[in-house]
């Protein structure tokens, strides 16, 4: 072997390493600067969270991508945050799924009452259904991770349920699918953002809430709530997103996108034992207000399981009328659910 050709060789394989394990943000040029909104106030774990997934992302690239959090719904509000990815008014969002009803049909079937023990549960199965199914509602962004909070159940404001009669008429706030929930149980649903709920318990608009536990200490409901009944047979999941605007993650450099990837699944387990933390928290929290849990009968939680299965019936036919697999996508929830206790 010649020196010429010797030489070409060392050279070649020097920037071959160089390129495959080091990034600096020379790479880029300036360091690129993403904007992150976000519905969670600074203080809440999920937005917590959100930060150290940047910082993280920072890290491991040198310095070389920069997030910058807007939380608490201050650059666009949580039912306008997926429209401001798309439309690149933010380059990265988090919101809940359901503030834009019809938007992400097929994926309404994490959103059903299924019956979910815990976080960790709920957001491993929207991410093994979204790696299944690939829906197209999510084809105009980067979709970085799914995730789902615990066991959405009953907390009410003066009055303890444990019986489904008592339920009835009861002004219930909630969202999305869980409005049906509330229907098939009895209550009257009153739909309103997150943001809205705590003053809507304080004033009465509202004499109850759907939603997981964390809430009672993440949003403060403890504070104008007394009781949670822990209906876990009927218990919902609110999906959430973190997604990219497509453009923007088309222009990052493959190992760039390679970080950013890695970082992703491993902010699913994290935002899943997040999530069983702050129900914890919610609950210990709670307790030192005086709040009581209400554990239903095993008899009357299969009662409430039974009330709601029409729910599951409904999207399957209304998903059949769209032409989309909601059958298999139902299937493919329950038996995972089944299988990941």
């Amino acid at each position: 072997m010649g020196n010429r050709t010797l030489s070409t060789l060392v050279y070649g394989l020097i920037v071959a390493l160089v390129a495959g394990i080091t990034f600096t943000g020379s790479a880029l040029g300036a360091a690129v600067e993403l904007s992150y909104s976000t519905l969670f106030p600074a203080t809440h774990g999920n937005a917590i969270l959100a930060v150290e997934w940047g910082k993280e992302i920072e890290k491991r690239t040198n310095g070389a991508v920069k997030i910058n959090m807007f939380p608490g719904g201050t650059l666009t509000p949580g039912d306008q945050c997926y429209d401001g990815v798309v439309k690149g008014i933010s380059d990265l969002g988090l919101s809940v799924l359901s503030y834009t009803k019809g938007r992400f049909p097929l994926t309404e079937v994490i959103d059903m009452p299924l019956g979910y023990k815990n976080g960790l549960q709920a957001t491993r199965l929207i991410n093994a259904y979204y790696k299944k199914f690939k829906p197209k509602e999510f084809d105009d962004v980067k979709v970085m991770y799914l995730h789902a909070h615990g066991p959405g159940i009953l907390h009410t404001t003066e009055t303890p349920v444990s019986k489904m009669d008592q339920l009835k008429g009861m002004k219930i706030r909630c969202t999305g699918t869980t409005s049906k929930v509330v229907k098939a149980l009895g209550g009257t649903p009153v739909a309103m953002a997150q943001t809205e709920t705590y003053e809507a318990l304080k004033k009465g608009v509202a004499v109850g809430v759907m939603s997981p536990i964390e809430t009672l200490k993440g949003w403060k409901f403890a504070e104008v709530t007394n009781y949670t009944t822990r209906n876990l047979g009927s218990a919902y999941s609110l999906g959430f997103f973190v997604v990219m605007n497509k453009k923007k993650w088309e222009s990052l450099p493959k190992n760039v996108q390679d970080i950013i990837e890695q970082v992703n699944e491993e902010w699913i387990e994290k935002t899943g034992k997040n999530w069983d933390a702050m129900d914890k928290e919610g609950e210990e929290y709670s307790l030192t207000k005086g709040h009581k849990f209400i554990e239903l009968t095993k008899e009357e939680d299969a009662l409430w399981a039974e009330k709601v299965r029409p729910i599951l019936d409904e999207y399957v036919q209304d998903m059949k009328a769209k032409g989309l697999p909601g059958e298999e996508a139902l299937k493919f929830c329950l038996e995972w659910l089944k299988n990941n206790p």
